[in-house]
């Protein structure tokens, strides 16, 4: 089998296409494992669907399944399209309904799944917090300090609610630094598509940001969120790595 090895915004995934739809689980595992595989944050599988230019299978680094990642949209869309899987502006199915993208050569662009907010802001371990749903659940909270991540009381908010954790940082410019823990790589990744677009929500609320909004993850890599009457879109660069045969 060949593989590719891709990144979007420091989010990396091993990425392949098949006709075969079953459960990837235990390959997710043994691909995904930093020491003994490829290496990656997940596993995203393209197989034919007679609606849409094709379906994925998304699976975590533990081999768990998520409905939606934003940079993972990206990855696969750009996948898709240099494998000659799909037309620059395409469309697929995730278990968060249809995703569309457009590629312009190493810039992706995503429409976001429409948010739902699962709960008003509330005060826990000292942080304000805020829940919404951007294609998977995100716990949000705005910092003035980066520094005040802790990943343990990350850990512990994510078991809880069963979502992914996000700490933001609204800048004087209006841009946005984010860090995220990630329920099923279970440590903070160098960026998490669904959870800056969660962040930015959150800024857009408070009216401390204006749309298009400029946001910078743990790798730095700069991504655009931009809200308007037509949706929530997500855009950024996106690499492939590599490709290897196992």
């Amino acid at each position: 089998m060949q593989y590719s090895k891709y990144s979007a915004s420091g989010n990396d995934f091993v990425i392949f296409h098949t006709i075969v739809s079953k459960d990837y689980s235990a390959l997710a595992k043994q691909l995904c494992h930093r020491q003994n595989g490829i290496g990656a944050d997940g596993l995203i599988v393209l197989i034919p669907h007679e609606s849409y230019d094709f379906e994925w299978l998304f699976y975590n680094s533990d081999g768990s399944t998520a409905n939606m990642c934003g940079n993972g949209t990206r990855a696969c869309a750009h996948y898709a399209y240099n494998n000659a899987l799909a037309p620059a502006q395409l469309s697929f199915l995730t278990k968060a309904g249809k995703i569309e993208c457009t590629v312009d050569n190493d810039m992706v662009e995503t429409l976001m799944p429409q948010p739902k907010v699962l709960q008003e802001s509330f005060q826990e371990n000292g942080f304000e917090w805020y829940f919404v749903d951007t294609g998977v659940p995100h716990l949000v909270t705005l910092v003035d300090d980066l520094e005040l991540y802790d990943k343990q009381l990350a850990s512990t908010m994510r078991y809880k609610y069963n979502a992914n954790v996000n700490f933001a940082k609204v800048n004087q410019d209006g841009t946005l630094n984010v860090r995220t823990y990630e329920r099923g790589v279970e440590d903070e990744t160098l960026a998490c598509g669904t959870g800056m677009v969660a962040c930015v929500l959150r800024a857009l609320e408070l009216g401390l940001v204006n749309s298009p909004v400029y946001v910078y993850p743990k790798s730095y890599e700069e991504i655009i969120v931009t809200k308007n009457e037509n949706g929530l879109f997500f855009k950024g660069k996106v690499k492939e790595v590599f490709k290897t045969c196992i």
